[in-house]
């Protein structure tokens, strides 16, 4: 579970002091599927740092998995999110010099983990790469290169995966693809976050949750 005690964040921006989240309060169950909306600007982006260990809230409290991890150093924060967060972006963030194989197992590099092959194929297998495997970013559509993402984003066995507007790329076949895997992570008991801009997406999520001006919307 994750909880979000009256959440603020502060940025300064010149000489102004902009408030991107205004004392959020949310709770998100162990396998949930949640999504996020709002307009752009909102607030979106930061509330899923914050969830993440990307970034700290300036006041509040983030309860992850029973401890509060917004005035942890930055050394644990690598830690959590190596352990217990996978990442997927919008922009697939994938490393052109690698094929699909090596690009999945990267996170395992930093983890200090092995590279066992058979997980990396069975991941594969998961998002419908399995004979891509040997391929290089640029030989791959739009669709395969965001599941290759979602595949390294869970190679190190998360508890929760967040998503920031994981289909915003994609038409609308890619896009179906790429939420079938997300819903049945969720269904097989990952907790799932994603931002999507997708009304039909984010209805089909089992919780909504709006953002405007930094404040969660009824």
């Amino acid at each position: 579970m994750i909880e979000l005690k009256n959440i603020e964040k502060t940025y300064r921006r010149g000489v102004e002091d902009v408030r991107a989240l205004r004392g959020v309060d949310l709770t998100i169950e162990a396998g949930e599927m949640m999504a996020i909306v709002g307009p752009s600007g909102a607030g979106k982006t930061t509330l899923l740092h914050i969830l993440g260990c990307l970034d700290q809230p300036t006041k509040g409290e983030v309860i992850f998995d029973r401890v509060n991890t917004a005035c942890m150093p930055e050394s644990q924060l690598v830690k959590i999110r190596r352990e217990k967060i996978g990442f997927v972006f919008q922009q697939f963030y994938l490393i052109p010099g690698l094929s699909v194989f090596d690009n999945i197992a990267l996170p395992l590099l930093f983890s200090k983990k092995p590279a066992e092959r058979s997980k990396i194929e069975k991941l594969a297998e998961m998002v419908g790469l399995e004979h891509r495997l040997n391929h290089a970013p640029a030989e791959l559509s739009g669709g395969e290169m965001q599941r290759t993402a979602i595949a390294r984003g869970l190679v190190n066995d998360p508890a929760v995966l967040l998503a920031d507007e994981p289909t915003g790329n994609l038409d609308t076949k890619n896009s179906e693809k790429i939420y079938a895997i997300l819903r049945r992570l969720s269904d097989e008991g990952l907790t799932t976050i994603m931002i999507t801009h997708n009304p039909e997406l984010a209805g089909r999520a089992e919780r909504t949750v709006k953002i405007k001006d930094g404040l969660l919307c009824a």
